[in-house]
């Protein structure tokens, strides 16, 4: 089956890239380069303290950070190597992947606030944002941002705990107990009866009438990108500090959740720019929103939306239901991401069922969806020939497959419940009988 016959189907595909290890195109500059990462890997060390300080929840010396850990279950049978769980649905206080590059992102912002001011000097450290007549300096300045839910919740916790005023649009997709969160910080949160691209148009248009306000730009943040891309320094840690050892003879693949594509975009880019050939980062999106998919897959400048194929139905993957990816991270994966698959609701549920009866960890639909990586690489004919395009077959014995979990753990335990009996029936459905395209 072709693949745009299988997107329009939704039929669940697995893409390769083409692209892979080129280079731009003339007259297509890099967005973001080594330099970016490395100070924005420096700015997020320097940020641990102040989120100890304003925090309650972080004990005093710890950071925001997730532990990194096998996943509890064989995701996929009689294979060898070993298959981690990055688990920033443990994340503290944000509890999803949004927290790095929303806390990230703000923090940036209110530091230059208060730098220009004169309230803070350049060599103090950022601790000195909690100080009261910067609180007070910052509470008259508006923070925008639209969101499926988990930026939103990001944004929010960290604009709030700084003294901004937070706004943000919802698309129809966010969770009622995640809007009812914000609403308890003191976040305004305006309902859209649309999709995220309504709410990010929202969002926009609010910040073209008030040029004052700071809008968080999912789709073009250079900050949030890099915020993001502080993942990988911690993830290159953990598996050093466990003996593995990634390089020509050990390789890293992994399998990422996508929505707009810059979380999962900046963690790649982070982790090519530590690992470079060595790693291999596929994403992972639901079949009725495979806009990372469609965009890679389309010539450049076209910038299609799942609408164009017929889709953008309900999906229990709420973070991802996003219409069209972001150009900023689309252009920066052109030549590093080694491709994306997607998943069907009822796989996504089954894995989901499974890694909460077996594997003990409690996900939310748009987390699980990663789990059905290593089953796409190792299972498929594509990606077996991509096993072989790269001489990897005869390394799968001492690969590391990193599966991202992304959120879940701040979800109320009603909407666990629902998801796990959902998922029940699925279950059994996951063999490696099972056929893709």
């Amino acid at each position: 089956m072709e693949l745009e016959q299988a997107i329009r189907t939704q039929s669940p595909s697995f893409w390769i890239n083409p692209e892979l290890g080129g280079s731009p195109r003339r007259g297509e500059g890099e967005t973001v380069d080594a330099l970016d990462f490395q100070h924005a890997r420096r700015e997020w060390q320097e940020m641990q303290p102040l989120f100890a300080h304003i925090f309650a929840e972080l004990p005093e010396g710890s950071r925001i950070a997730s532990p990194l850990g096998r996943v509890g279950f064989d995701l996929v049978q009689g294979e060898s190597g070993t298959i981690l769980l990055k688990q920033d649905h443990r994340l503290p206080v944000a509890g999803s992947i949004k927290a790095r590059g929303g806390f990230y992102e703000v923090v940036a912002h209110a530091a230059g606030i208060a730098r220009a001011s004169g309230l803070m000097s350049d060599s103090e450290p950022l601790t000195a944002l909690a100080r009261p007549e910067v609180r007070r300096l910052l509470s008259e300045r508006r923070v925008l941002v639209a969101s499926t839910g988990n930026l939103g919740l990001s944004v929010g916790l960290i604009g709030s705990a700084l003294g901004f005023q937070v706004e943000v649009f919802a698309s129809r997709e966010a969770r009622r107990w995640k809007i009812d969160h914000l609403r308890s910080l003191g976040v305004q949160v305006h309902q859209t009866e649309g999709d995220y691209l309504r709410a990010l148009n929202a969002a926009r248009s609010e910040h073209e009438r008030d040029p004052q306000a700071y809008f968080v730009d999912d789709e073009h943040s250079k900050g949030l990108f890099l915020g993001y891309s502080a993942a990988a320094p911690e993830v290159a840690s953990q598996l050093y500090s466990q003996g593995y050892r990634i390089g020509p003879e050990q390789p890293l693949f992994v399998y990422l959740p996508c929505g707009i594509g810059g979380a999962p975009g900046g963690i790649a880019f982070g982790l090519k720019q530590i690992f470079g050939s060595a790693v291999h980062c596929f994403f992972a999106e639901p079949v009725a929103y495979p806009c990372m998919m469609i965009e890679m897959s389309t010539p450049v400048g076209v910038h299609p939306s799942v609408t164009d194929f017929g889709l953008g139905n309900a999906t229990e993957a709420d973070g991802l239901a996003v219409g069209r990816a972001s150009l900023l991270a689309s252009s920066v994966m052109r030549h590093r991401l080694s491709g994306v698959y997607t998943v069907e609701e009822s796989e996504m549920l089954g894995d989901l069922f499974n890694m909460a009866l077996r594997g003990g960890e409690r996900l939310e639909p748009s987390a699980a969806v990663a789990l059905a990586g290593p089953r796409r690489l190792l299972r498929t004919s594509a990606g077996r020939n991509y096993l072989q395009e790269h001489r990897l077959l005869g390394k799968l014995d001492k690969a590391v497959h990193i599966v991202w979990a992304t959120g879940g753990s701040l979800v109320p335990e009603t909407d666990h419940q629902r998801w796990f009996e959902a998922g029940r029936q699925f279950a059994p459905e996951l063999s490696d009988q099972r056929q893709y395209n």
